[in-house]
């Protein structure tokens, strides 16, 4: 039987960074162990992987494949439509770890919180020279007529979905915020669903975190959002239709809620209320959870041409008639020059200190950092500050002298609509390829969910890994796959032999790390491992959500929709 991973990491030299250290490796240390010895949260995976060879292991993701395609789990990739690409090694992060990650989504969740209430209100922290006004107003993504909607239980961001990375030297990292409509939970259920069936040995061992209670969080978040006197309100999904390439999502998570799936049309506004049009007449809608861009939600105030939203949206919600999850205008949040920002903005607003740091980042609008970054295009990544999708970035080291040209003229010209980082390269995995089980770089996007101020984060989020060797953008839009994530509380039955020979070497190095421990604290367990309190729901609510879960099951089991591309 060949070793699946005999052969891992030969062939052409890794990524490295411009001082030539090459990327971590999620499964093997750079230690004196060997590439034959995993690190702790993977010695599990890598005795039930030692059991099969690669024929079975192909096989398996052939089949997995095929069923992805006939679920409807599917993506447009360059006009074609194609599976969309899920690995079957799963990411593994174990419980200590997460802490750490859900401590750190939290904070900053919290942290963006108040600054979207501060810039749609009073603005202390501009006044205060916390961040320059002209970085306010000079955003694509702050929306005046925003101003002075307050929501009804004080939050605006209702699910976010946090970027990050790790770097060369192990450290986790933020690479970017999305609070305005975070996309790709859909594939976290997904994927953990497929990934039971394909290796149901790893899952019978391994006690892994659930990730099914995603919905019912979401749905109890947007009721507590609620508009002030509705005891009882009507949930929707708002989708742009169809020809949305993350339509998949939208039907998905609209059935596991028990929700109505709607579009634009299907809404009217009327006395500075929401309806929505049914058989039976006009049935006032209280929360709508949107996944229309704001350009596109109210032809009233953002695009007169828009034929995906509603008219008046704006005006109902301004009158606290309905909300809006997220709110309009969060996208200021993820703005990549207001992300530089974010470690001020935490010590400013909750006066603690980031548990996840950013990855350096220049301001090009500041004169000396653009003439540094001119100086040294070629080992430096350059990304719009609204760009989305992996789109529009310059990875240095990669461009012709003609690519980096062309960008250093449009640095000229436009500062604030960039900004540049020095190359991270991002750590790899071991990911199936044409040739075997080879490392490939990826990234790690939880998804949290905010409830009246208190953040759950989904234990796991989504593993997207760049497939062609080398390559650091993980988008699918760009070619990327996606994995499952494990949060792992560890294994059960006996102690692996290899974890036994550590023991003395692990104390040693948890003694060396104590202090960096302490920036971790403990959490309790996050709401998606506790029971949903269903007790203000209506029984006729409770049978419509069971009939949806059962539905959307069915969905993940025969499925007939697409997928996401951008995400």
């Amino acid at each position: 039987m060949t070793d699946l991973f005999s052969g891992y990491g030969d062939g052409a030299p890794g990524r490295r960074t411009a001082a030539g250290v090459p990327g971590w490796d999620e499964m093997f240390p750079n230690s004196a162990f060997g590439p034959s010895t995993p690190r702790d949260a993977y010695l599990e995976l890598h005795r039930v992987l030692g059991t099969m060879d690669q024929d079975e292991l192909r096989s398996r993701t052939d089949a997995l494949a095929g069923t992805y395609l006939s679920r409807g789990v599917t993506f447009d990739f360059a006009g074609e439509e194609q599976p969309f690409p899920l690995d079957p090694l799963p990411r593994i992060i174990d419980a200590r770890e997460w802490e750490g990650i859900e401590a750190g989504v939290q904070q900053r969740v919290a942290a963006l919180e108040a600054f979207l209430a501060d810039i749609y209100g009073p603005g202390i922290a501009v006044r205060d020279g916390v961040v320059p006004a002209a970085v306010i107003a000079s955003s694509s993504q702050y929306f005046r007529s925003a101003r002075g909607i307050d929501p009804a239980n004080g939050v605006r961001i209702h699910v976010a979905g946090v970027d990050l990375i790790r770097d060369e030297a192990g450290r986790l990292r933020v690479l970017e915020d999305n609070v305005r409509i975070p996309s790709g939970v859909s594939y976290v259920i997904s994927n953990r669903d497929a990934i039971a069936q394909t290796l149901p040995e790893l899952i019978r061992t391994m006690r892994v975190r659930p990730v099914d209670g995603y919905p019912g969080m979401l749905l109890k978040a947007l009721r507590a959002s609620a508009p002030s006197g509705v005891d009882d309100p009507n949930v929707v999904v708002l989708t742009p239709g169809v020809h949305n390439s993350a339509y998949f999502e939208h039907t998905l998570l609209a059935r596991l809620m028990g929700v109505e799936l709607v579009e634009g049309r299907d809404l009217y506004c009327q006395g500075g209320r929401v309806f929505m049009r049914t058989t039976e007449g006009p049935l006032q809608v209280d929360v709508i959870y949107r996944r229309v861009d704001d350009e596109y939600l109210d032809p009233l105030h953002f695009r007169p041409d828009s034929v995906l939203g509603t008219p008046g949206l704006m005006a109902a919600a301004r009158e606290g008639k309905v909300s809006l999850a997220n709110a309009v205008g969060n996208g200021i949040a993820d703005d990549k020059l207001m992300y530089t920002y974010v470690p001020e903005l935490i010590r400013y607003y909750l006066s603690e200190e980031p548990i996840l740091q950013n990855v350096p980042t220049w301001r090009l609008e500041e004169p000396a950092a653009l003439e540094e970054v001119l100086d040294r295009l070629e080992e430096l990544v350059v990304k719009p500050v609204d760009g989305a999708g992996g789109k529009g970035i310059m990875i240095g080291p990669d461009a012709s002298t003609q690519e980096r040209n062309a960008m250093a003229a449009r640095l000229r010209t436009d500062p604030r609509g960039w900004i540049a980082q020095p190359l991270v390269v991002l750590s790899t995995l071991p990911t199936l390829v044409g040739d075997g089980v080879r490392p490939r770089h990826a990234d790690l996007r939880p998804f949290a969910v905010n409830n009246s101020g208190t953040v759950d984060v989904l234990p796991g989020g989504l593993t997207r890994v760049a497939l062609p060797e080398g390559e650091l953008v993980v988008n699918s839009s760009q070619g990327g796959g996606s994995k499952d994530t494990w949060v792992v509380d560890g294994v059960r039955g006996s102690v692996h032999p290899a974890r036994v020979r550590r023991r003395a070497a692990a104390a040693a190095a948890a003694a060396n790390s104590a202090g960096d421990d302490e920036a971790f604290p403990a959490q309790a367990l996050s709401g998606f491992d506790q029971p949903i309190d269903g007790d203000q729901r209506k029984q006729q609510q409770q049978q419509q959500q069971q009939q949806g879960q059962a539905q959307g099951q069915a969905q993940l089991s025969q499925g007939t929709t697409r997928g996401e591309a951008t995400c």
